[in-house]
């Protein structure tokens, strides 16, 4: 999971102070390293580890130049962590291109082996967006030609070659000095993307982002949900054109839903906000049908599952509260480098009100369960604040299955779920009862935002991956790739 952002802005026109502020709103995607990359007459380029406002500073934001650029955020899935791989990556031949991506190429050890160790390419990084520019690039060298200057069909003709060479799931933008700004999504359209546009005084400015909230941040309006196998193209004549290169069924990753996006967000014009407020609601209407211990209080897990929380206790008409503090000046627990940091790192991060918890029986409600140890941790927190009873509820199904498309979960082995059913999970945890929602519950709570998104990606709940090509043989190598990635060991979803 990462998130860039894309700008094309009028001529004369400097984009990065942009590019920093649609970072900060999508800083949620990735905490690992930051990038922004512009050009004028050359690229400009600042990339480094840690948070947005550590990478970047007045001094090298000042030498930023240029109308044109892109910025990432990364949270690593594939490679080591290390400078390498912060993105964005750029080449200068045989045409200049900047690009980022969100997402994870399943195939990148094959491409790795095929294109680039048996012709003697080098790779400068670990990441596998360096396949990807390489495939477009090369398409591209296959076009150029002495006076030729790249057209669109040529775009169009790279972002083919990528779609057909790449496998996995996969959002990409790329700059094009002297061309234009190109954005595509993966055939499946698994990963977000969203265009928008913006009028200034100079003329109008175009930005492509994971998330519509750095537009929304910008000043730019949301007018385009870049589609599965899509390719949107802005060339200097500042014309939009969008061509549908290849037909799959659409099923984008309902975990944006569950938690990955931010609620104030549109994915596939569907509301993250309202998604959460009925996945909620039909949490509540499950809890109530299946005769579930009836709860005091209903408390969430900061931060993703509040809005789930509060519609599942007007659903059962019981007192919502808030019972859980969080520190927000503590680092996110999935980047911590073992299990025992992680786990004091909750306790820094959470702090309990005991007035909401002593004496009652109180229904603790979460996003999702993952390995089950932060889980865990916060159910012994609510009955050292003085519970009766603790119950868990998962705005989510079971968790069972790895995920390829670039969510750094937890292999299928070391999944709580993993071949135990919810009042294993629950003694497990230590909690008095669990409860998963049911996935046709949750999915109808997505496509309720846009019905004419009929599937969602469910293959962390089922295994069934949507582009057909994932292996034993894939998971396994994919595993490896991962473990050797110390930048990112653990995802939580709590805090």
């Amino acid at each position: 999971m990462c998130g860039f952002i894309g700008i094309y802005g009028p001529d004369g026109t400097d984009v990065a102070a942009e590019l920093y502020e649609g970072l900060l709103a999508i800083q949620h995607r990735g905490q690992d390293a930051a990038g922004i990359t512009t050009f004028t007459d050359q690229f400009h380029m600042k990339k480094g580890f840690g948070m947005v406002r550590d990478v970047f500073n007045q001094k090298n934001m000042a030498r930023l130049r240029g109308n044109l650029g892109i910025g990432h955020v990364r949270y690593p899935t594939v490679g080591t962590g290390t400078g390498d791989d912060a993105q964005p990556f750029h080449l200068t031949f045989p045409v200049g291109i900047a690009m980022a991506h969100n997402g994870n190429v399943t195939n990148f050890q094959e491409l790795k082996e095929t294109h680039f160790e048996k012709s003697g390419t080098r790779l400068n990084s670990s990441c596998d967006l360096e396949v990807i520019l390489f495939v477009f690039a090369n398409a591209l060298r296959e076009r150029v030609r002495p006076g030729h200057i790249v057209d669109m069909d040529d775009v169009f003709h790279a972002v083919s070659e990528v779609y057909r060479k790449v496998r996995g799931a996969y959002s990409v933008v790329v700059s094009l000095p002297d061309v234009g700004l190109v954005a595509f999504r993966d055939p499946y359209g698994i990963k977000p993307i969203v265009f928008g546009e913006r009028m200034t005084d100079r003329g109008m400015s175009y930005a492509v982002t994971s998330e519509s909230v750095a537009l929304d941040v910008i000043g730019y309006k949301r007018t385009i949900d870049v589609g599965p196998g899509e390719v949107i193209f802005v060339g200097h004549d500042r014309e939009i054109v969008h061509r549908k290169l290849v037909e799959k069924q659409h099923s984008p990753c309902i975990f944006e839903m569950v938690y990955f996006a931010r609620p104030d967000s549109m994915i596939d014009g569907i509301s993250v906000y309202k998604t959460r407020m009925r996945s909620g609601t039909a949490m509540g209407e499950q809890w109530r049908e299946t005769g579930a211990p009836m709860p005091d209080v209903v408390i969430p897990i900061p931060d993703s599952s509040r809005e789930a929380a509060l519609a599942m206790a007007k659903e059962l008409g019981v007192p919502y509260r808030e019972g859980l503090v969080k520190n927000r000046y503590i680092g996110r627990t999935f980047i911590m480098p073992n299990q025992e940091d992680r786990q004091n790192s909750v306790r820094r991060k959470l702090n309990t009100i005991p007035l909401e918890f002593e004496g009652k029986n109180v229904l603790l409600v979460d996003d999702s369960v993952v390995r089950g140890n932060t889980a865990k941790r916060i159910v012994g927190m609510a009955r050292e604040a003085g519970a009766k009873q603790v119950y868990l509820a998962s705005c989510s199904p079971a968790l069972v299955a790895p995920c390829p498309y670039g969510i750094d979960m937890a292999t299928k082995t070391e999944f709580v779920a993993s071949g135990r059913s919810a009042a294993q999970v629950a003694a497990e945890l230590e909690a008095d009862y669990m409860m998963y929602l049911e996935r046709e519950r949750l999915n109808g709570a997505a496509r309720a935002g846009n019905e004419d998104v009929t599937k969602f990606c469910n293959a962390c709940f089922t295994g069934d991956y949507p582009t057909g090509d994932i292996t034993p043989e894939v998971l396994q190598a994919i595993g490896g790739e991962r473990s050797s990635n110390q930048g990112c060991l653990e995802f939580s979803s709590k805090v």
